[in-house]
């Protein structure tokens, strides 16, 4: 008799969960041998009978074993057996592979944490293979930065900056990472914000206090003037708006004129913000561009916010001596001004003035303060300036620097950080000024 043999290689199969497989068994002269099909000790098929219940085993040309929408059990050898009593055997090993899956520990997907505490965020993941893990922060504002990988995200002496949502992603080469959000909760006593600290207001008009309250656990805020708890009556008002909290005075009065602060309190601390309310004039904000267009002298212009009337207005300037390893001040030139006769708006001041007598290719800087019935302001920000410098020629001069404070040409070269930097000198600035200017002319 002629023996019967396999024609069918043994195989390793690798498929998806929910593919479907075919395991091919090919035998010569069978005669009246029975070919059956094994999985361990249990048999599948008998010749051309399928003794499993399970539907989605099937037979195909003759031997060969189709497996429909696997699952991870399906794993494993599967014999392809001559039923003699050689009990030859044809094994193919399936491999199921399972795209990844991931949940949160706490299956909630929220962790609560004090301040200045540890938080552990945890996911758990399968799949096949073993997916790998990685964290990112979803509402960052520098987008996803990778954070860990792992299945544990440790983040210590947390503050209130890291609430927000962790992803964690789980990856195994099978179909599409998969993830699953966190919430982490940072509980903290209040942290307060305030938009001014200083508040220009005038007698019959409005003033508006504005606080912002960070933190957790419902902070109660309360407003005060002075040491006196304050109460909505029919000129005061007292509104929230997500974590803004405002304090609005209506037909302003001088007795409304004072300290003011906002309390925010809850169970983890307490804080608080002042905010002054006053009449007196606000700083000056300059206008002028930060180059004149003379060597001598320099235009310069500036805003002052004050309801009342200005009274009295103090123009204070200096030079700066100034080269590439020190910088020092020279005296300050006193000047007192008569009070702007025009508004822009119904409580801005603008007022302009030419200091002259100034030396040529120098840095000089200077400061306003003014005076209502309600008394001075605070000091101004200094500000810089440069005069021209006389190594430039008049072309030049009239082209670069001859804008005024607004003008277009020389808009990109008043906002250049580089050209702002403290201690170099004005000659090197202005020809690094000039130079650009002719190249974008040309």
């Amino acid at each position: 008799m002629v023996q019967p043999k396999f024609t069918s290689r043994s195989q390793s199969v690798r498929a998806v969960i929910g593919d479907t497989i075919t395991l091919p068994c090919e035998v010569e002269n069978l005669g009246r041998n029975i070919l059956l099909w094994r999985r361990g000790s249990a048999v599948v098929t008998a010749a051309n009978l399928i003794i499993t219940r399970d539907t989605r085993f099937k037979l195909l040309e003759g031997y060969s074993l189709q497996i429909k929408n696997v699952r991870p059990q399906d794993a494993g050898d599967y014999n392809c057996q001559i039923g003699d009593h050689d009990n030859r055997d044809l094994v193919h090993t399936v491999e199921i592979l399972v795209p990844p899956s991931v949940r949160s520990n706490p299956e909630t997907g929220h962790v609560t944490v004090r301040k200045g505490g540890t938080a552990t965020l945890e996911c758990k993941a399968s799949g096949n293979p073993v997916p790998s893990i990685s964290w990112t922060r979803k509402d960052s504002i520098h987008g996803s930065p990778h954070l860990s990988e792992g299945p544990t995200l440790t983040l210590e002496n947390v503050n209130r900056q890291d609430s927000g949502t962790y992803r964690c992603y789980a990856d195994n080469g099978i179909r599409e990472p998969v993830f699953v959000d966190m919430q982490l909760i940072v509980l903290s006593p209040p942290e307060i914000t305030v938009e001014k600290s200083w508040v220009h207001a005038g007698e019959g008009y409005e003033a508006q206090l504005v606080c912002t309250v960070h933190g957790d656990a419902n902070p109660e805020v309360m407003w005060y003037q002075d040491s006196f708890l304050l109460h909505p009556n029919d000129r005061r008002t007292m509104d929230t708006r997500g974590e803004k909290h405002y304090l609005t005075v209506r037909n302003v009065r001088a007795s409304d004129f004072g300290n003011y602060s906002c309390v925010a309190e809850n169970s983890l601390g307490r804080a608080k913000k002042y905010i002054e309310v006053s009449g007196r004039p606000g700083p000056a904000q300059f206008h002028s561009p930060m180059y004149s267009r003379y060597r001598e002298m320099y235009n310069l212009t500036w805003s002052i916010e004050s309801f009342p009337l200005i009274e009295e207005i103090r123009l204070l300037y200096r030079k700066l001596m100034m080269n590439e390893t020190f910088q020092h001040p020279g005296r300050w030139h006193d000047i007192i001004l008569n009070p702007p006769s025009t508004r822009s708006e119904s409580f801005r001041h603008i007022m302009t003035y030419t200091i002259k007598g100034l030396d040529p290719n120098s840095v000089y800087e200077t400061i306003v303060q003014a005076k209502n019935r309600y008394g001075w302001n605070e000091v101004s920000d200094i500000f810089q300036f440069y005069t021209l410098s006389t190594d430039m020629p008049n072309e030049d001069v009239e082209q670069t620097l001859g804008s005024t404070a607004y003008g277009n040409n020389f808009r990109a070269l008043n906002h250049c950080p580089r050209l702002q930097t403290d201690g170099m000198p004005g000659a090197i600035l202005l020809s690094l000024a000039a130079a650009v200017w002719r190249l974008v002319r040309k």
